[in-house]
This record gives structure tokens, sequence and C-alpha cells, in this order.
């Protein structure tokens, strides 16, 4: 099942050198990032999975995929959650869930997949409602609009430049279910298709967070996370960007990586895995629940899933500048980071 992704980490680790490769010292803007991270929180905001906004939301993207030249398409699939009411009954509710996949074949059969959730928190309780969780007004800047803004930009970057290696975007719905989307992804790929993925690059919630960090999977070779995590982080330090890893390959640390984003699906099975995500897994201790220190305009030290917070409004007026930063500094590491990966030629 390895053989491919041993040819791919041999010859990727031959080509790269000690010094920053010519990709990397061009700046990339991030402007296409950002502006599409504004766009999609503020036109589509409520992406709760089934609702008429996550599917605007769906045919927007694939749009936008096509308009780089991408084959693309959506897919849904049907789903339930349980509602819990004050009094304590539970219901089930029935939606469809839209998911968009954009690809582009490469010489070889091998690919490396880039995941953003489109969805924004479903309410699963009237505590939920209560407390302003999701619901119709989550505009979800940071969780997801700013990873799909990214994966936007760098499909767009990528789109006209041949690579030895398929690239395929994909736009997941239900991760606030518990990953039910990226699931249904690995459910429908073939076995085939499973040992040719080399890489899935997770991009989640990039704004709030004190750091950006590269963590890599549990199960994810050594190999492996020398050339994508490590990779990142060397990118990172040359450019002058803050970023680090998770403690999740620690025995310290238990959980490791992540139960909660659409990577952890994948790297159950073993398929080699990124996340790229901005908290701070020294404040949320075992766990990096917590995004950044607690204050006045972040008393829980985060803005997921809370509508007051998790707005452009919001996010400008305290963390002025934050998401054209943010948008600018991960699409300089992660674009040049995919060529490397994707073995794209000149």
């Amino acid at each position: 099942m390895f053989a491919a992704r041993r040819l791919w980490t041999v010859s990727l680790a031959l080509g790269i050198g000690i010094s920053l490769p010519a990709e990397a010292t061009t700046t990339h803007s991030g402007k296409t990032a950002e502006a599409q991270t504004r766009h999609i929180a503020t036109v589509f905001p409520g992406r709760m999975t089934g609702s008429p906004a996550e599917m605007l939301a769906a045919d927007y993207l694939q749009e936008q995929f096509k308009q780089y030249g991408y084959q693309s398409d959506i897919r849904r699939f049907n789903t339930r959650y349980r509602y819990t009411t004050k009094d304590g009954h539970q219901n089930w509710h029935n939606v469809s869930a839209s998911q968009v996949i954009a690809a582009r074949e490469g010489k070889e059969p091998q690919q490396v997949i880039i995941i953003a959730h489109l969805d924004t928190f479903t309410p699963l309780s009237d505590a939920d409602t209560n407390n302003n969780l999701g619901g119709l007004t989550l505009q979800g800047v940071d969780d997801n609009a700013s990873g799909l803004g990214v994966m936007l930009e760098l499909a767009q970057s990528m789109a006209k430049i041949p690579t030895r290696y398929g690239i395929r975007f994909i736009a997941t719905s239900g991760e606030e279910m518990g990953g039910l989307g990226a699931e249904n992804i690995l459910s429908r790929m073939s076995d085939q298709e499973k040992k040719n993925t080399l890489l899935v690059i997770n991009l989640d919630s990039l704004v709030t967070g004190d750091r950006i960090y590269f963590n890599s999977g549990l199960k994810t070779p050594a190999a492996v996370r020398k050339l994508s995590r490590d990779r990142a982080l060397q990118l990172a330090r040359q450019l002058g960007i803050q970023a680090a890893t998770n403690p999740g390959q620690n025995k310290q640390y238990p959980k490791g990586t992540g139960c909660c984003n659409d990577a952890a699906p994948f790297d159950k099975v073993g398929i080699p895995v990124l996340s790229v995500e901005a908290t701070n897994w020294s404040l949320g201790k075992k766990d990096g629940y917590q995004q950044r220190a607690k204050s006045k305009a972040f008393p829980d030290g985060t803005t997921w899933h809370n509508a007051q917070l998790d707005n452009q409004q919001y996010l400008d007026k305290w963390l002025s500048g934050r998401i054209a930063k943010r948008s600018h500094d991960v699409v300089r590491v992660m674009l040049p980071l995919l060529k490397e990966l994707a073995k794209a030629g000149k």
C-alpha cells in the first residue's frame, strides 16, 4: 500500500535543498484568500449542514473552481442529527449535505488532497441556540471561511501549473457534526485511490488563534512528516512567520492531533495528513481547544461557533488586520509547499 508513498518521499527529499526554493521567495499576496474569506462569511452566513446557505455556498465554490479551470462537481449525502429541547426531548433531524470537489489530474495517478469544511456549527440543543452558538447569523469567518479562502487562492494559483501528481480540492460539509463529510469522502474512495493519496491537507480556523500550527497525523510516517509538517515549519521560519506544531507526538498528550477535524478519518485509516490551524496549544493544555488568552473581548479564549464573535465586524475590531495577515502568511507557506508536494513543473 505504501510503495508509491515511499517512492514519493524519496524523490521529493532529493529535490529539496537546504536553502529556500525560488517559489518560496515569491511574495504571494493572500489577497484572494482574504477577499474570498470575507465574501463567503458575509454572503453565506448560517452555512449549517443541509441549509439553504450551505447549498448556495457550495454552488458558489463550484463556480469558482470552474472559473479557475478545474473539473468540479457537487456531491450530496444524506445524514441526520439529534436535537435536544430544553425539557429534554430529543428529535432526529434529517439533512442533505452538499460537498464540492474540484480536481486536476497529474502525469501520474498519485494525488494530494486539500480539504476545508464549508459548514458552520449547527445548534444541537435549545441551550446552544440560547447561547448564540451556530444558527442563521453565524458568519464563521474563522471557522471556516478562512480555510475556504486559502483553499481557493491555492487552487487559483495552481490552476495552470503542470504537476506530476494530481491535486484535489474538497469543500466538505458535516464537519461540525463529527467529520461526517470527510468520512463520506473516504467511504467513496476506492482502495486504489486511498493507496494513491500521498497526503491530505486540512485547512481549518486560521484567524482567531495566537499561532499557526502545522500538525501531522498520529499515523503519518516520519518520512512524510518531515516533507510536510517539518517542511512547512522550515518555510515559515525562513519567511519570518511564527508557527509551531502541536505536541501530539508527545506521550504527555495522548490525544494527539485531533479528534475533531476532517483530517481525523483519513488519519485513522493510515492516510498521511497535515492539519493547518491557528490556536494555542500551551493555553489549551492537552487538547489545544483554547485559541487565545481569555480577555474581555474573548471571555472563553475562543470564537468557535459563537455568532456574536466569529464575524467580520467583531474580528476586525478586536483583531485588526488579522484576517489579511493570516491569509497572507498561510498562503506564503502553503503555496510553495503544495508545489513541492505535487512536484510542480515550471
